[in-house]
């Protein structure tokens, strides 16, 4: 009887355990994007129970932040791969070129990641033993000719492999858009190819149909196959992911015939809450042992503009026959998507996702997800927890190629509010510190404070696309004894509203309604998305003023989070 009652009691704690477990254990709700504004082309990969993640940066500095997780869905920076003026800057170069797609990867102790720094060193690679940094100088990789590479290692093999996309074959395409990928075998450890180069696919999945873009290409193997899928269609509405198979590396691969495996092109361009653009993708399996996909999109505030640039995003993938599948196209790809397994929070770590707000303070050290344009100097700006983030005004602008005195901020929501506290006497109308919100050098709004008749004043400039102008929208005198002034932009999705404070709690509006959709990418034809930036320029003339920041705050709102 005794012996009867321990089998019962131990058979109620196992089914305890099991309804616990598997009726109960849904505790987690991924929330779209999981990276929201300015963090396009992701790539990610998963050691143990850790997962990174990397993004493109294009000219801003540093390059490619690199985030970690343990859930999928809370993230934190824990540092930047191009960190070092020494590695690499993009003095000279616009703001929408620099460094295009990452891909990071990891094997034997060794963290991988291969880039394109598109107009000067191309395609190269760098390592770590630990991804927060420090990352190696980068390695050339002459050889392989295109954007976008990724490193595949076959473990069995202990072989590694890197693919690209690249030009038509024999450098002839037959229509706008004719791509190929490619694959060269790769000595990992002395970081160079190995062999001949071997073109994989031909313009994308059907070469018939004249198939644009084939790139950020990647291979996993799974059940024997080896899969090789990239995005097709290019960046914007058309965007998709497509995937092939083969039973060898090398191929020859076989299209999936229900292509493309993700993509929003075919859904009402007018649906509410759209989210589009989407491709650019990677597998990688979750905390459940079940896999998802990562991959950018964007949040229109109408058709195709939007301001907040290309976003990470997040779904399920489902497997039938060999064969995944995302969102195929009839369906939306969803704000919310509920896991089964428990969420992991990240202490110290800023909101990334939903509506959130926060202050960024400059008493220590810079957040690392703050941005310099082409290159680190830190001669011309001091951290204090009296005067917080002071910047000495530098001749150079942000409409020239340089590295101005400017910190950036992205911008995360359509309907934000960015605010600062400055402090600021300036001696003439070539000097102006303030807040700016920044698409690329020719689009841009600059609150700022300067002189006007020998008068303290707050100006709205409006940038001058193809110049190095501004136009002045408004100006107000600032009366009274000289002091510290706040500054606030809000966005609503397609305009932008500007607003200043003389005494720290009573707040003025400067202008509103300002067209928004000149800070698009869509008008801008930019590949970046938005940035408040902290601002001080002498405007060519040699100055030795200072501006002074006290912080930084931000907010976001956008009505499909709530």
């Amino acid at each position: 009887m005794k012996k009867m009652k321990n089998v019962l009691s131990g058979a109620l704690i196992a089914l305890g355990f099991f309804l616990s477990h598997f009726l109960f254990a849904q505790t987690t709700t991924l929330v779209n994007p999981i990276l929201t504004g300015f963090y396009p082309d992701p790539s990610i990969v998963q050691v143990g129970t850790d997962y990174y993640l990397v993004h493109s940066t294009f000219s801003y500095f540093p390059g490619i932040p690199v985030f970690h997780s343990k859930d999928l869905k809370n993230w934190k920076q824990i540092g930047n791969v191009i960190d070092r003026p020494t590695q690499m800057d993009f003095m000279g170069e616009r703001l929408t070129r620099g460094l295009f797609a990452p891909a990071i990867s990891y094997y034997k102790g060794t963290y991988y990641l291969t880039c394109t720094d598109i107009d000067h060193d191309g395609n190269f690679v760098v390592t770590a033993k630990n991804p927060a940094g420090p990352w190696s100088d980068p390695v050339k990789i002459p050889q392989v000719r295109g954007i976008d590479p990724s490193i595949y290692f076959d473990e069995a093999a202990d072989k590694a492999y890197i693919l690209y996309n690249s030009d038509a074959p024999n450098n002839k395409p037959l229509y706008s858009g004719h791509r190929t990928i490619r694959m060269y075998e790769f000595d990992y450890q002395n970081l160079k190819v190995v062999g001949e180069e071997k073109q994989l696919v031909n313009g994308g999945v059907d070469l018939s149909k004249k198939p644009v873009w084939i790139e950020a290409p990647h291979i996993m193997k799974r059940n024997g196959w080896y899969y090789l899928y990239a995005a097709e269609g290019g960046t914007s509405v058309n965007h998709s992911e497509v995937i092939l198979r083969s039973k060898d590396v090398w191929g020859p691969y076989v299209p999936f015939e229900g292509n493309p495996i993700l993509t929003q092109r075919e859904l009402p361009a007018d649906r509410k809450d759209a989210i589009t653009s989407a491709g650019h993708a990677q597998f990688v399996d979750g905390p459940d042992g079940k896999m998802y996909c990562i991959f950018l999109a964007v949040r229109p505030y109408e058709g195709d503009y939007y301001n907040t640039g290309r976003e990470t995003f997040i779904a399920p993938v489902t497997w039938t026959n060999d064969w995944p599948m995302i969102e195929h196209g009839e369906k939306a790809i969803s704000y919310r998507y509920p896991v089964n397994y428990k969420e992991v929070k990240q202490k110290d770590a800023l909101p990334q996702s939903g509506n959130f707000a926060y202050t960024l303070t400059f008493d220590k050290a810079l957040d690392p997800a703050l941005l310099f344009m082409r290159t680190l100097d830190k001669s011309w700006y001091s951290l204090s927890k009296k005067q917080g983030l002071t910047l000495k005004l530098k001749p150079e602008t942000v409409m020239e190629l340089g590295n101005p005195a400017f910190i950036g901020k992205r911008q995360q929501h359509l309907f934000s509010t960015a605010e600062t506290e400055l402090d600021f006497k300036p001696t003439s109308e070539k000097e102006k510190a303030g807040l700016i919100i920044l698409q690329d050098e020719g689009h841009f709004y600059f609150l700022c404070k300067s002189r006007s008749q020998d008068k303290d004043v707050l100006q709205l400039y409006k940038s001058k696309p193809r110049s190095q102008e501004m136009e002045l929208l408004t100006e107000v005198p600032l009366t009274g004894k000289p002091g510290k002034v706040g500054l606030r932009i809000a966005s609503q999705g397609d305009t932008y509203h500007f607003q200043y404070s003389t005494d720290a709690k009573n707040w003025k509006l400067l202008q509103d309604k300002v067209d928004g959709k000149f800070l698009s990418t869509k008008v801008a034809g930019s590949f970046i998305g938005c940035l408040y930036g902290l601002y001080a320029t002498s405007s060519g003339d040699a100055s030795t003023n200072t501006a002074s920041f006290q912080y930084l705050k931000y907010a976001g709102d956008d009505p499909m989070f709530k």
